[in-house]
């Protein structure tokens, strides 16, 4: 399988497609996206969205989101899908490895991510990549109730 990976840069119909059908696979609460939504995530100075090809056809998403703070630039990897007709193929390292290179260029020192236990195969994807376990606790407050 030969897959390309490049920034997306552009909200039409086909990403807007590619989100419809990734996005359930990597949560079951996530709304669908229409164009205005995905132009508003590409327009963010903050985010890079990385898209993965396959024969063409979008196969993988990964949005990369830097921002500045006092202690310097921060970088995070959030929601990284890969198509399950796509997975075993290398889409979410070749994905990963891109979105180092752009936190690298952008002068990022460091980039994270947060992954439930029960993603064994991109725990341990994550791990062979050079990422480490940190001794944090992450905190949520829903803000919708």
């Amino acid at each position: 399988m030969d897959i390309q990976v490049e920034i997306a840069r552009k909200a039409d119909q086909e990403l807007v497609d590619a989100f419809g059908r990734l996005l359930p696979q990597l949560s079951r609460s996530a709304k669908a996206l229409d164009a205005d939504a995905v132009g508003r995530i590409l327009a963010c100075d903050a985010n890079t969205v990385l898209v993965a090809r396959a024969d063409g056809e979008i196969v993988g998403t990964l949005t990369l989101v830097m921002f500045p703070v006092p202690s310097g630039l921060r970088a995070r990897i959030e929601d990284v899908v890969v198509d399950g007709a796509a997975r075993g193929h290398g889409v979410a390292g070749l994905l990963t490895r891109k979105a180092l290179e752009v936190a690298r260029e952008a002068g990022a020192r460091t980039v994270d991510l947060t992954s439930r236990p029960d993603r064994e195969a991109a725990n341990r994807l994550y791990e062979r990549l050079g990422f480490q376990v940190r001794e944090s606790t992450v905190y949520r407050s829903a803000l919708d109730g």
